[in-house]
């Protein structure tokens, strides 16, 4: 039965991604995700649905225009991939428990806020500031249906913890963080918080240890200096993303080791 929540949830993520690839292109540009259908940026040829399959059709095209040839992007079936694994991946570690739906969501999202950011070092509120309330109802719901209702007083502390740690890093130096990610790390906290305040720490620390890793490499790399802006949302939803499946995990083996 895993299996098939696995592979129900890997085909539900090539479909969302295939959704977050128009998410990720209209909403920077303040552009409706819904209309009109998507064309075809040389020719303007509207796509149309067996051009649409999530990676089959990028296949089968070889990356190219079906009317003009013009190439597309090998980052989409990329995002459509990436969000299939990541759906497979939260199916896998939460089976069919009721909070599963959050975390799909949080997948979602996550994927979304990462491209977005790499794109144009921006992580919009008309994703971020929403997913306040999905993630709380959603996750209450889950905490209600499983029975454990009271973790939901730990994610929203989760959640006002990491916010608060964030904004007083963006206070203490303000060209180093943007009020962008304040606002993501408080919807992270929620995740974060419902599972564990291991998950927490773990999440906010792994975040600026990905950070400090690929900056330290790009500098060594000569392809970034010590003022360049490198966007941080993307480490600090993979940090997340890692705590959901170690936090707990991580933050007991460093208790352990404290109590030798």
């Amino acid at each position: 039965m895993t299996a098939l929540l696995i592979g129900a949830c890997s085909l539900l993520g090539l479909l969302v991604g295939s959704f977050l690839n128009v998410v990720i292109a209209r909403v920077p540009a303040g552009e409706s995700v819904v209309s009109p259908r998507s064309r075809c940026p040389g020719c303007q040829t509207e796509i149309s649905p067996r051009d649409n399959i999530p990676v089959l059709s990028w296949l089968i095209l070889r990356g190219k225009c079906r009317t003009c040839s013009m190439s597309i992007s090998s980052r989409y079936p990329i995002v459509e991939l990436l969000t299939a694994i990541v759906f497979a991946s939260f199916a896998w570690h939460f089976g069919w428990s009721a909070v599963l739906p959050a975390f799909l969501y949080l997948g979602a999202i996550g994927v979304a806020l990462a491209m977005i950011d790499l794109d144009v070092r921006r992580l919009p509120d008309v994703i971020v500031l929403p997913s306040y309330v999905v993630a709380l109802v959603l996750l209450g719901v889950g905490a209600v249906v499983d029975g454990t209702p009271e973790v939901m007083i730990r994610a929203v502390l989760g959640g006002l913890a990491l916010y608060a740690f964030y904004f007083l890093l963006m206070l203490i130096k303000p060209a180093g963080m943007g009020f962008g990610d304040v606002k993501l790390a408080g919807v992270l906290g929620l995740y974060l918080g419902f599972l564990g305040w291991g998950s927490v720490v773990i999440g906010g620390f792994l975040g600026f240890a990905l950070g400090g890793l690929v900056g330290g490499g790009l500098m060594l790399a000569r392809r970034a200096g010590r003022k360049s802006m490198i966007p941080f949302g993307p480490f600090m939803l993979t940090g997340a993303f890692l705590a959901v499946f170690w936090g707990e995990i991580l933050a007991q083996a460093y208790l352990d080791q404290l109590n030798l």
